[in-house]
């Protein structure tokens, strides 16, 4: 069985209690699970809250919750905890801020794990120069058969003899590819990631995809031109309510 499993931790340091942050009337997690509803639903789907807040708001609409433990680290540990009562073999996690996920999105993920991948993401190709230089936006370099190399927060690959002048043309046609933050698992590979300690690079970098790759281990990647806008800050949820004025 493949089930999808939504992390919503309500603490948030760049922008509090966002998950219940209202746009156009309505909480954000209630526009992520609506989302997902509409996209695929014919895969079952589950949110692993930590506050009974975020339960209550969810379950009064409709969908289903796992209450898990509020001191969970990351969001895969909070995602292995659900699926201790879910029982899936394989889960796909796709973040509680993330407001446009797609079916594409998910059916790639959900077909790497059908074929043997232990843990698969997204990555889609970056535009400007100025996407590729955000700290915040997440670089990932891949092998010859798209496996994931190295993620970082800097400019990979770092071009030696251009980088002073390169443009957004370079960007676009450069072998680095900006980081979607969907994940697929096994259960079995989600149980193993969870004993593995913490990894240097995933500390000094804070993503904590490095320690699957410092630990030998691989991440397929899939790549994607269909983007979404994870909700960080205020200006994110902006941005969002921006785009349903549009449609």
């Amino acid at each position: 069985m493949l089930a999808i499993i939504a992390p919503a931790r309500l603490a948030s340091t760049r922008f509090p209690e966002k998950l219940l942050f209202p746009i156009k009337g309505k909480p954000l997690i209630l526009w992520v699970a609506e989302r997902l509803q509409d996209q695929v639903p014919e895969i079952p789907r589950y949110f692993a809250v930590d506050d009974l807040r975020l339960e209550a708001v969810l379950r009064d609409a409709g969908h289903k919750t796992i209450t898990t433990r509020a001191n969970h680290t990351c969001g895969t540990d909070r995602l292995a905890e659900a699926n201790e009562k879910i029982g899936a073999e394989w889960l796909i996690n796709v973040q509680g801020d993330e407001p446009l996920v797609t079916r594409g999105q998910i059916i790639a993920i959900e077909s790497l794990l059908k074929e043997g991948a232990f843990m698969a993401t997204l990555a889609t190709p970056f535009t400007t120069r100025a996407d590729f230089l955000d700290p915040n936006q997440v670089k990932v370099v891949m092998d010859n058969a798209q496996n994931a190399l190295y993620f970082s927060r800097a400019v990979i690959p770092y071009d030696r003899d251009g980088f002073e002048i390169f443009e957004d043309d370079w960007v676009a046609s450069a072998p680095a590819y900006r980081h979607l933050g969907l994940y697929g698992y096994s259960a079995d590979f989600l149980r193993t990631y969870c004993s593995l300690p913490k990894g240097k690079l995933e500390k000094v970098e804070r993503l904590e995809q490095l320690r699957v790759l410092e630990n030998g281990y691989d991440i397929k990647v899939a790549l994607t031109d269909e983007l979404s806008i994870g909700i960080d800050t205020p200006n994110d949820a902006a941005r969002f309510e921006e785009h349903l004025n549009r449609i």
